[in-house]
C-alpha cells in the first residue's frame, strides 16, 4: 500500500473513533467555549475584547489541541495500536499523515466554532477584504498545528507523566503559530488598524511552518514512536 492510502485509513479510522465517543462534541467544543466565555469575563471590557478576540481564538485552539493530542494517544497506547501498525510492518509516515489528517479535522470544526463565538461574543466583524487572508490563515495554522500535535504526540505517547510532558514540549514549538496566526487574523478583521494585506507575509510564516514540520514529522515519526 501507499504512503497515502495508509494515511487514508489511519485518518479513517481515528475519525470512526471520535464519531462514536464524541469527544470533541461532548468534552472538547464545551471546554473551548468555556474559555472564551472566561476570557469575556476576565477582560469585561467590550473594546478590549473586539481588539484581543483574534489572540484569544487562537490561545483557546492551543488548549484545546492539548486535549485532543493527548485523546488521540491515549486510544493508541492503551490497546497497543501502534505496536501493532509497527509489527505489521506499515510504513511510519503513512502513521504520521493519517493522525494528522484526522487531528487536523477536528481542528478544523472546533476553531470553526471559535471564531463565529468571537464574532458572536466579542462583537468583531469580517470585512470582505480580509476573508482570502482569514481561510489562508486558517488552513495553514491549521495544518501546522496539527502536524506539530501529531509529532510531540508521539514523542510523548510512551513516556512516563505524559498528561504533563506534553504541554511543556508543544506549548513552546507552537509559539510561533499562535503569534503568526494572531497577527494574520488581525489583518483579516482590521483590528487595530490593520489592513488585510498586512496578514499575508504572516500566512507565508505558517504555511513554511506546516511544510517544515510535515515533512520532518513523516520521516521522524517512526524513530519517534520506536523509542
Amino acid at each position: 500500500m501507499s504512503t497515502w492510502q495508509i494515511a487514508r485509513l489511519v485518518a479513517a479510522k481515528d475519525l470512526r473513533v471520535e464519531w462514536r465517543s464524541r469527544v470533541v462534541t461532548n468534552q472538547v467544543l464545551p471546554f473551548a467555549a468555556l474559555v472564551m466565555v472566561m476570557f469575556a469575563f476576565a477582560l469585561d471590557n467590550d473594546q478590549a475584547l473586539t481588539r484581543v478576540a483574534p489572540g484569544l481564538v487562537w490561545l483557546a485552539a492551543m488548549f484545546s489541541l492539548l486535549v485532543l493530542v493527548q485523546r488521540a494517544f491515549a486510544v493508541e497506547t492503551a490497546d497497543g495500536a501502534l505496536d501493532a501498525l509497527k509489527v505489521a510492518g506499515v510504513r511510519s509516515s503513512g502513521i504520521f499523515l493519517g493522525k494528522a489528517l484526522a487531528l487536523a479535522a477536528q481542528l478544523a470544526v472546533l476553531e470553526a466554532v471559535l471564531l463565529v463565538a468571537a464574532i458572536l461574543l466579542y462583537r468583531t466583524e469580517v470585512p470582505a477584504g480580509g476573508v482570502g487572508v482569514l481561510l489562508a490563515t486558517y488552513v495553514a495554522a491549521t495544518a501546522g498545528l496539527a502536524f506539530v500535535g501529531t509529532l510531540y504526540g508521539g514523542l510523548a505517547a510512551g513516556a512516563r507523566g505524559r498528561e504533563t510532558l506534553l504541554p511543556l514540549l508543544l506549548l513552546p514549538v507552537v509559539a510561533p503559530v499562535l503569534i503568526g496566526a494572531t497577527r494574520a487574523t488581525e489583518a483579516a478583521l482590521g483590528t487595530n488598524d490593520a489592513m488585510p494585506s498586512e496578514g499575508w507575509p504572516w500566512f507565508g510564516l505558517l504555511a513554511l511552518f506546516a511544510a517544515v514540520f510535515g515533512a520532518g514529522g513523516a520521516l521522524a515519526f517512526g524513530s519517534l514512536i520506536d523509542d
